[in-house]
């Protein structure tokens, strides 16, 4: 099996529309252009493209099929699909090219959040016996979360608030944020609930948007890019769908997906032995989580891009994390990089790419 890097990464301006439209080649075809111009290669050098999205969000079926004219429709391409954030398309990605059936294979995720009520759409991805008819939105089922944390003194309402201090601060660097700036903790902490406990700034904001990463083939990948981000480790892990079966404020499966990408060395703080890790975490208090689960401490630097909280595109807000973590290998500001991603109520299915510069 070859060795796999990520080349190339782009990703569409993070921004809320209210043009009503639900269709992402407009969102595509920009961030296509923008990520072969970095390699140097056209659409017929892709031996494999994966996506990432959702019906659900757009409001018809098999609506990938119509992003697909971002491609062509000619010549014919080996074309797959997940009804999931586009990282995990990155991971069917990675198969084929580790598996020798690729050379070069693009990933993208693409999703207009705008277009619906996004926090009843997300209710749909719930239990649909116990829990789906009862329609908690998505901030609802995260602000419980947020609430068990705080009455057991795992994290303060401080904290939550300095993990959005610092998410903006360093979105001012990322053109394509969605929210940046300079605000204090005492500010955030002054504005009213919107769930109980989660106020505005906690909560990561509906956001249209797309991304874009290609993967290469260690000879490919090393003609392509003069330091190219080689993953060394990909792994996903699930908990249980039931929000009442499992510890909701730890993520067992973020911990177990991060131990097994990094070969075992997660686990005490520090140990993930990475210089940048960037975050799939739609709010405030499941970044804390995530930082225990994967043993991240300083000096770790974690969303130098703003994260999700700057910006939270679905189906493509994970796969940008990755490509964010990547960027600082291939820009030579880091050795060793973690992209994570998520998927369903409270961090229930969590996806950890490690890559590293050789």
């Amino acid at each position: 099996m070859s060795d796999v890097a990520v080349i190339g990464f782009a990703e569409a301006p993070n921004v809320r529309s209210t043009d009503g439209t639900t269709n992402g080649v407009e969102m595509l075809v920009p961030i296509f252009r923008e990520v072969f111009e970095q390699t140097g290669l056209t659409k017929s050098d892709v031996g494999f493209w994966c996506s990432g999205s959702s019906d659900y969000l757009a409001g018809r079926a098999f609506s990938f099929v119509s992003a697909v004219d971002a491609i062509g429709a000619f010549p014919p391409v080996m074309e797959s699909h997940v009804e999931m954030d586009g990282a995990f398309a990155l991971y069917e990605a990675w198969v084929k090219v580790l598996t020798g059936e690729a050379d070069i294979a693009l990933a993208y995720g693409f999703g207009k959040s705008s277009a619906g009520d996004l926090r009843r759409v997300l209710a749909l991805q719930l239990d649909p016996y116990l829990m789906a008819p009862l329609w908690p939105d998505s901030v609802a089922v995260a602000a419980l979360q947020a609430r068990l944390g705080l009455d057991q003194g795992l994290w303060t309402e401080r904290a939550m608030a300095e993990v959005a201090v610092r998410s903006r601060a360093a979105a001012m660097s990322n053109a394509r944020a969605q929210l940046s700036g300079q605000v204090s903790a005492e500010e955030l902490l002054a504005a009213p609930m919107l769930a109980d406990p989660l106020r505005a700034h906690d909560c990561a904001p509906v956001t249209d948007g797309a991304a874009v990463v290609i993967i290469a083939a260690a000879d490919r990948a090393r003609e392509l890019c003069e330091r190219p981000a080689w993953i060394s480790g990909f792994e996903h892990r699930i908990d249980s769908g039931q929000l009442g079966a499992r510890d909701l404020t730890r993520s067992a499966s973020a911990a177990a997906a991060g131990t097994a990408a990094a070969a075992g060395a997660v686990g005490a703080a520090g140990a993930v032995g990475v210089d940048v890790a960037e975050l799939h975490a739609p709010f405030t208090h499941q970044e804390l989580i995530l930082r225990d689960a994967l043993g991240l401490a300083e000096p770790v630097l974690v969303n130098p891009s703003g994260g999700a909280l700057a910006g939270n595109p679905l189906f493509a807000a994970g796969l940008a994390r990755i490509g964010h973590a990547a960027r600082q290998i291939i820009s030579g500001a880091a050795d060793r990089a973690l992209g994570h991603a998520t998927s369903g109520p409270a961090l229930q299915q969590n996806l950890v790419c490690v890559m590293e510069a050789r």
